[in-house]
């Protein structure tokens, strides 16, 4: 999974950034800005993989198109607003609530094999969601655990 190693690799070197420029470790900091950058390399994926994502989406939901746009905007606004220590509660819990509300379509997506990147109906199915799901919690903890319950 690249968001995991995306967030993983960014927590290590924000680590060691901010030890370097601060003399003093903040892992709470380090974890809200691999979060975002985590969020913004996700966010990325919005605008390239348009029409896999917009394939993850139920047929009754009207304009995917859009609200693939949508929801990549979003994920780089709370990207940011984890970063602006007046908004990392609120965006935080925003974030769980959003990472909550999009499980279902990965759950619809693997029911439905698809492929997102591809744009295709050949993806790896349930399968797929032995990862996810435990991923979905991860980023739930670590969003609640760096932004509204500081370690």
């Amino acid at each position: 999974m690249k968001p995991l190693v995306v967030l993983l690799s960014s927590f290590v070197i924000a680590v060691f950034v901010i030890k370097i420029v601060n003399r003093d470790y903040d892992f709470a900091l380090s974890a809200r800005i691999a979060m975002s950058i985590m969020l913004c390399f996700t966010a990325i994926g919005h605008f390239t993989f348009t029409k896999g994502m917009s394939m993850m989406i139920p047929q009754f939901i009207p304009f995917k198109t859009n609200l693939v746009y949508l929801t990549g905007i979003f994920e780089i606004l709370l990207a940011i607003g984890l970063l602006i220590p007046k908004l990392k509660v609120i965006s935080g819990w925003t974030l769980i609530v959003f990472l909550v509300l999009i499980l279902p379509a990965n759950v619809y997506a693997s029911i439905n094999n698809v492929d997102y990147q591809k744009g295709t109906f050949n993806g790896n199915g349930l399968s797929y969601l032995w990862l996810r799901i435990p991923l979905q919690f991860l980023f739930i903890a670590w969003t609640y655990f760096c932004s509204i319950r500081i370690f």
